[in-house]
């Protein structure tokens, strides 16, 4: 039972990364569940504004659903869907221009 609250908060601070390579950002705080005793979500500060930037908005940070994590070791690796996020206005653009 001791080993479970270290095990939690050796998350912060880690990388996060894109199974893709791409920076995201490092976690700050974690999202729980205590009821079910889980990690539901990665507050995530420093992040990389390149996919953030125009959603964020001077937010401190966002976070990110526990189920995207896909490895946790030095870094934390989630889905590639946080790359996603700017898809939708890149198509949208391209049809405009």
């Amino acid at each position: 039972m001791d080993d479970t609250p270290q095990e939690i908060t050796s998350l912060v601070g880690r990388e996060v990364y894109t199974n893709n390579g791409v920076f995201v950002g490092e976690v700050e705080d974690l999202r729980l569940n205590v009821d079910g005793e889980a990690v539901t979500g990665l507050a995530l500060g420093g992040l990389n504004y390149e996919l953030f930037g125009d959603q964020v908005h001077g937010s401190r940070g966002v976070v990110v659903p526990y189920r995207w994590v896909r490895a946790v070791g030095d870094v934390i690796l989630v889905t590639d869907v946080v790359e996603r996020v700017k898809e939708p206005d890149e198509e949208q653009e391209e049809i405009v221009a």
